[in-house]
């Protein structure tokens, strides 16, 4: 009886939101309530922590790095060569490939951070943000890149014309030099 007028009575404090840091981070007696009144109180998000996934695309080479090292495979990157460079990114990195698709399906997603580790640019970060709710599961596929589908055939056809072009002076360069020999 002693126990649960001693939880009573701390029912009536708040409970004191102390930083990660602190070395009594984890020790609750006698400081309040077990809980916290969610929205209004939320507790410190430790600055390692692993959560919502964003990609910055002006920085994305798209070279394809984070979809192979994902073990669930929540990735999914659709490339498309250029035929010249088209930009660059914040750190000075040549972009030569257009992102027609880049999605990640955060309900798929294991929050291990790989994708994050091996991204050479560091397009692909993890935020704080830890609270994700939504009504529908189709809704927690993030689409990053915003190239419209007819855009993209039309960049898929210039590069094939552009191949097409190489390889016809190719071949042309061949029969000139057989037929000087």
């Amino acid at each position: 009886m002693a126990l649960t007028l001693k939880h009573l009575f701390a029912s009536k404090k708040r409970r004191v939101m102390d930083s990660v840091k602190t070395d009594n981070y984890f020790d609750t007696q006698g400081q309040g309530t077990n809980t916290i009144q969610y929205p209004s109180q939320q507790l410190p998000v430790p600055e390692v922590g692993r959560y919502q996934l964003f990609v910055e695309m002006d920085d994305c080479i798209v070279c394809d790095l984070c979809a192979k090292i994902c073990p669930v495979d929540c990735i999914d990157i659709d490339v498309i060569k250029a035929t010249e460079a088209i930009g660059q990114t914040s750190d000075g990195t040549i972009k030569r490939l257009y992102a027609a698709k880049f999605d990640i399906d955060m309900a798929k997603c294991m929050y291990c951070g790989l994708c994050t580790v091996v991204c050479p640019t560091e397009c692909i970060t993890m935020t704080n943000q830890y609270d994700v709710s939504v009504p529908e599961l189709d809704l927690l596929t993030y689409k990053f890149s915003d190239m419209d589908p007819v855009v993209a055939e039309e960049k898929r056809r210039l590069f094939e014309e552009a191949q097409a072009e190489k390889q016809a002076a190719k071949l042309a360069a061949m029969k000139k030099k057989e037929g000087t020999e």
